[in-house]
């Protein structure tokens, strides 16, 4: 299965399809050079298929391109990100300290 994650910035939220199929989502807000991803959802037929994942890859890749800080209020991006320390200098962890 191919999974690809598209953002639709019209929709606020990154794509993740098997070919016409939604397979999952995660919304996020923007505000001048900040992001906040604050849900995730996979379709329950996608579930353990790397679908969320795949998601979470191509957000925080999206982001660190365009030079933005994360805000990440979704759980699941924020436990994923705990696994990859490779984006933990672009991670805002205390939600109080956004400027």
């Amino acid at each position: 299965m191919t999974i690809e994650v598209v953002d639709a910035p019209a929709k606020g939220r990154y794509e993740a399809r098997a070919g016409e199929v939604l397979a999952g989502f995660m919304t996020y807000q923007v505000t001048g050079k900040i992001v906040a991803f604050t849900h995730t959802e996979v379709s329950p037929e996608f579930e353990g298929q790397g679908v969320g994942k795949a998601i979470a890859r191509r957000v925080m890749d999206d982001a660190r391109a365009a030079g933005r800080t994360v805000v990440p209020i979704c759980p699941f991006l924020a436990g994923w990100l705990e696994r990859h320390q490779e984006y933990a200098d672009m991670v805002v962890t205390d939600h109080r300290r956004v400027k």
